[in-house]
């Protein structure tokens, strides 16, 4: 009998012992927060990602950011519309403008909205949107560049880029800095997006390299593009740790594993968390670094329409535990 009862006690105490790891286990992962929860930031959108439906349909398009899920985004542009406008209809969505692409003044027509606009006019239209992040989308090219016949506007730049040598890296960071330590007594911050042609090697070193060495870091941040880099064969991981101190955004950009190392602008893109980043590290390495803003972008082509590879992204972002 005395056996009998140790061993019932044993099967019982066995029972209660697991069924309380079970339930700890349990609360534990639903005390688990997802990454973005636990840093406290939005999940952002680079407005690019859509492509033309804004300068279309401004109001009908936010609304639809909106109702995915996204509360922050990045212009690209103002849509061919005034700063006024654009900020009325993200009001109207419940939007918040944080970040303004501003074109190299190489890239737009004379006279059009760019980082070579007077100071105070883009101090005004920032201020307006609500926004204290400028980002230069890409280097300056030579005067006068342009597409030959039946060349895309990706085959163009890199094939100027082969050629133009180190000046035009270095033109760049006098830009940027000049800019900068114009934009700063107003509180606007700029940065430089990389893409993936800055890696070419150039007179023994990199673009990339030229551009960090000749900007003054206490002035010109990074927005670091994760798809760029992984294009350009680095590792995103990395390449976050090296920059730490200089990264203020981050373009949450995909690619798949056929992405083939190159300095060309080419990759083959995807959804996030769809490819062969690995987000579980990269964000948090990224926060640690000093990534306060992370937009979602997504190059073409779309296997789907572009609203709903935005929603599967902040689908796959807004459940990442990290």
């Amino acid at each position: 009998m005395p056996n009998q009862f140790n061993r019932r006690a044993l099967v019982s105490g066995a029972f209660a012992l697991g069924a309380t790891a079970m339930l700890s286990a349990s609360g534990a992962a639903k005390s688990r927060k997802t990454f973005f929860d636990r840093v406290g930031l939005p999940i952002g959108l680079q407005m690019y990602t859509l492509g033309e439906d804004p300068g279309k349909d401004l109001d009908g398009t936010m609304a639809k950011i909106t109702a995915i899920g996204f509360r922050d985004v990045q212009l690209p542009s103002l849509f061919g519309k005034t700063a006024r406008d654009v900020r009325a209809a993200a009001d109207r969505a419940g939007l918040k403008i944080t970040s303004v692409h501003l074109a190299a003044p190489s890239f737009a027509p004379p006279g059009a909205f760019t980082l070579g606009s007077p100071v105070g006019e883009i101090t005004d239209a920032l201020g307006i949107l609500g926004a204290k992040s400028a980002v230069l989308p890409i280097m300056l090219l030579p005067q006068g560049w342009r597409t030959q016949t039946g060349e895309s506007v990706q085959s163009a730049i890199a094939r100027v880029l082969a050629t133009a040598g180190a000046d035009i890296y270095k033109q760049t960071a006098a830009l940027l800095n000049e800019r900068a330590a114009g934009l700063k007594p107003s509180g606007i911050e700029l940065g430089y997006h990389n893409h993936n042609c800055e890696f070419l090697p150039v007179a023994g070193t990199t673009g990339w390299d030229i551009l960090m060495k000749e900007t003054d870091a206490s002035l010109v941040k990074v927005e670091v593009d994760i798809g760029w880099v992984s294009a350009a064969g680095r590792d995103p991981v990395t390449f976050i740790k090296r920059h730490a101190g200089r990264l203020t955004n981050m373009h949450v950009k995909d690619v798949k594993p056929s992405t083939v190392t190159n300095f060309a602008l080419k990759m083959d893109p995807t959804e996030v968390g769809s490819g062969r980043i690995d987000w579980a590290k990269v964000l948090p390495a990224a926060h640690k670094a000093g990534v306060r803003r992370f937009f979602v972008e997504q190059e073409p082509p779309f296997s789907m329409p572009r609203i709903d590879s935005a929603a599967k992204s902040f689908g796959y972002l807004s459940k990442l535990v990290a």
